[in-house]
């Protein structure tokens, strides 16, 4: 048996998995929301007092750069060192993984029917890159080496924001204003949609009901609520605000694909994605990703895929850990 983590700014998912043969076997999961826990490792010992057994291995995703096998998370008041999260469950070892780098080889078991195509493309062998915006925004690679997929973490999200049009101009300069720098996860994360809505707001670019303004006040997830009434077309100004998200959403993962020479294709995972996926159809997310003037022609061959598994960073952290065992996952 082995448990698995993926650890992001707003819940830590855990998962037992049994090995049988090269099979991985979802035994048991939960969900922890980060903010009720100071450390990591009392989500641990909750998680594993609950789910007693011997655990042969451990491998956890967490949201941040992994060096020496110690994370500081990104949106998250935590500092995770394997070797303290190693004598907490009596192991040897654990490994910790940047939550993307979980996401690739996740990625990678995932069956057709848990992705949807946003565009097919032709793709050929090579290079696959992921981007996947939820709490923050994450990306990541896969390098085709040898004839087998090495992930790759990158803390890109972080990274300058680039405007492509005019309204991006002037939601820059209202970023900056507010922030000082202004990063590509300020516009690309459910934050980021709440940064969007509040530009149009502010800068009176979009009308904000009375009726609207209320609920916002009193709501504990502003950002989900703006997205809800953007698909649903409820709100003018939120339907402006999904737009203009999914249109940057667009932009960033031609970035990726664009450096990483993602031929093989581009995973589009997280949480919001799979809320918005009617949005990405007919927003300009596609176009914004194709829109890389000399080399669109080139993006227009790479395939676009939604990952639909919510699982998917703790199958590929299970994956990760199977690996230490010397073993390998289907």
């Amino acid at each position: 048996m082995i448990i698995a983590g993926d650890i992001g700014g707003t819940n830590a998912r855990l998962a037992l998995f049994d090995v049988s043969g090269n099979q991985l076997i979802l035994r048991t999961k939960k969900d922890y929301h980060t903010r009720d826990y100071q450390t990591f490792e009392m989500v641990i010992r909750e998680f594993r007092a609950e789910n007693p057994g011997p655990v042969q291995a451990a491998s956890f995703g967490v949201a941040g750069p992994v060096l020496n096998n110690r994370v500081s998370a990104t949106n998250l008041a935590w500092i995770i060192d394997g070797a303290e999260v190693a004598k907490t469950l009596n192991l040897s070892h654990t490994t910790l993984l940047n939550d993307l780098v979980s996401y690739a080889y996740g990625a990678l078991a995932m069956h057709p029917d848990e992705l949807y195509e946003l565009q097919p493309g032709k793709p050929t062998e090579g290079n696959r890159a992921l981007v996947a915006a939820g709490t923050g925004l994450g990306e990541g690679g896969l390098l085709w080496n040898n004839g087998e997929f090495l992930p790759v973490a990158t803390e890109g999200g972080h990274a300058d924001f680039a405007a492509i049009d005019d309204i991006g101009i002037e939601l820059f300069r209202y970023l900056r204003e507010k922030f000082g720098r202004v990063s590509i996860e300020r516009v690309i994360c459910g934050k980021g949609l709440q940064n969007i809505y509040e530009f149009l707001r502010d800068t009176n670019t979009a009308e904000e009901p009375a009726a609207l303004a209320e609920e916002i006040r009193n709501a504990p997830d502003v950002p989900a609520l703006i997205s809800r009434y953007g698909m649903q077309a409820k709100y003018p100004i939120c339907e402006q605000a999904l737009d203009i998200f999914c249109t940057y959403y667009g932009a960033e993962a031609g970035n990726i694909a664009l450096k990483f020479v993602a031929t093989g294709g581009v995973y589009v995972g997280g949480g919001i994605a799979v809320k918005i996926i009617e949005k990405l159809k007919t927003s300009g997310f596609l176009r914004a990703f194709n829109n890389k003037g000399r080399f669109s022609t080139l993006l227009q061959t790479v395939p676009v895929r939604v990952i639909l598994n919510e699982h998917a960073g703790l199958i590929g952290a299970a994956r990760a850990a199977l690996k230490t065992l010397g073993a390998s996952a289907s």
